[in-house]
Order: C-alpha cells, then sequence, then structure tokens
C-alpha cells in the first residue's frame, strides 16, 4: 500500500483541531456522560506506564498515537451533531473554551514571568549594592 502524503497531511492538520474540539466538548455540561467516559479511558490508557503486549487481542495490537486519534474521533463522533458544531464555529472564531483557556494561561505565565524578572532584577540590584559597599569599606 502506498504512502498518500496528501491523506498524512490532512490527518495531521485534522489533529489538533480534533484534540482542540474534544477538549471543549468535554468541558460542556450538555455532552453526554458515556462518551465522555470512553474518551478519557482511552486517553488513560494511551498516558499509562503500562504497555500491553501484542498478545493482547485490541490494545496490544494498536500504536498509542492511534488510539488517542481515534478515541478523540470517536468522542466527537458521538456528541450530539449541534453542539460539535457550537463549539467548531467557537473555534474558528476564536471564541471557543479552549482559546479562553489558552488566553488564560498564556496571561498566567506571562504574570509569572513577569514577577520572577522583576524579583531577579531586585536580586541582583541589592547583590550590586552590597558588592559595590563592600568594596568601598
Amino acid at each position: 500500500m502506498p504512502l498518500d502524503i496528501s491523506r498524512v497531511r490532512a490527518i495531521l492538520l485534522e489533529v489538533p483541531r480534533h484534540g482542540k474540539l474534544a477538549y471543549c466538548l468535554l468541558r460542556d455540561p450538555r455532552v453526554p456522560a458515556p462518551p465522555k467516559l470512553a474518551l478519557l479511558g482511552a486517553l488513560a490508557l494511551v498516558v499509562s506506564p503500562i504497555d500491553f503486549p501484542g498478545w493482547i487481542p485490541v490494545p496490544g495490537d494498536f500504536d498509542m498515537l492511534a488510539l488517542g486519534i481515534l478515541a478523540v474521533k470517536v468522542f466527537v463522533d458521538a456528541c450530539p451533531e449541534a453542539i460539535v458544531e457550537e463549539h467548531r464555529r467557537a473555534l474558528k472564531a476564536g471564541e471557543s473554551r479552549f482559546d479562553e483557556d489558552v488566553r488564560g494561561l498564556v496571561g498566567a505565565a506571562r504574570w509569572g514571568s513577569r514577577r520572577a524578572t522583576s524579583r531577579i532584577t531586585r536580586l541582583v540590584a541589592a547583590r550590586q549594592q552590597r558588592f559595590l559597599e563592600d568594596r568601598t569599606a
């Protein structure tokens, strides 16, 4: 079976979109619990330190990346279509729960880095001041 580069590229571009969509759907209280539990169970299997041997029929045959991608796709497909479309529009407009959380995370990182930079600057200035005082004494 020849490798179709355009198909691989399409899949690679779709993975982040589906991941963001799955994140938004997981946080939406209107999405039923069973698809959420199935996704979380599959993702727990992906990040689990337990490596299933090849002789176990289903988990042993899947590559963990493929399992993760499949779990997200099945989860999105199991969610109500109206809610999925709502989240797709919000993601496209940059107004989704994912976008809000990323903006909050970036803001917190900026605040933390500014605070750390300010503290380091004060510590360096104090050390320089002590050094100058020691040299003149």
